[in-house]
């Protein structure tokens, strides 16, 4: 179950106008962002919006709160935490930001390859009694994965390094998943007890190194 990313790339320009991902009520005049920070080897960082600091102090792994913008074109700069907006940064993008839209950017690989992820997010309501989820490949050396329940029931297949799942509706409950590799025989890592709440929405972030320091684990957000 995967889904392409809405994102055109020409340069540095991250163009995703027009992409569905509505805010729940379709009426806002504002577009939110938010930053995840799943680079394994990167320090905290700040995150600036044409020149302004937007969030500070994010550190690996983490997801900030969501940010009301205006909608239009952003210069956005990540550095080093504290280093200031008109320092050197370890990202540069031009992000477009729609009225509307709820915007994720995942700053994913290792540092030196550090590049941003952005997603269009669906933070509409589940059905009732039921939770919404999504998986994010975040981790730059582990394999192609599958998501599956201890008893192999697949929920997201094939799901490569810089991809992100569709949403997936289930009842709400208490669930043991698996991250396996894509012949599913083989379970790299196990989450147990994660709790899917009734109405709740959900991304899971596979972040760190399967191979190396800090280790393949778990980021889940609760995302409205």
């Amino acid at each position: 179950m995967r889904t392409a990313i809405c994102v055109s790339i020409t340069g540095l320009m991250l163009g995703i106008a027009g992409c569905p991902g509505m805010v729940p009520d379709g009426n806002s005049d504002q577009a939110r962002l938010r930053v995840i920070h799943a680079s394994p080897d990167a320090p905290e960082v700040d995150v600036c919006a044409n020149g302004q600091a937007a969030f500070t102090g994010a550190a690996f792994p983490s997801v900030t709160a969501y940010a009301d913008l205006d909608p239009g074109v952003y210069a956005v700069r990540v550095t080093a935490a504290g280093a200031g907006c008109n320092s050197a940064g370890v990202i540069d993008a031009n992000l477009t930001l729609s009225r509307g839209q709820e915007i994720s950017v995942v700053a994913v690989d290792i540092l030196d390859q550090i590049e941003p992820l952005v997603l269009i997010d669906d933070n509409t309501p589940p059905a009732s009694g039921e939770a919404k989820v999504r998986f994010v490949h975040a981790s730059p050396d582990a394999p192609t994965v599958d998501i599956t329940l201890a008893d192999g029931t697949t929920l997201f297949d094939n799901i490569a390094f810089k991809e992100a799942s569709a949403y997936l509706e289930v009842a709400a409950g208490m669930y043991d998943l698996q991250v396996r590799d894509e012949t599913g025989a083989v379970v790299v890592l196990e989450l147990d007890d994660v709790e899917l709440a009734a109405g709740k929405i959900y991304t899971v972030f596979a972040v760190g190194l399967l191979e190396g320091s800090p280790a393949l684990d778990a980021l889940v957000s609760v995302d409205n």
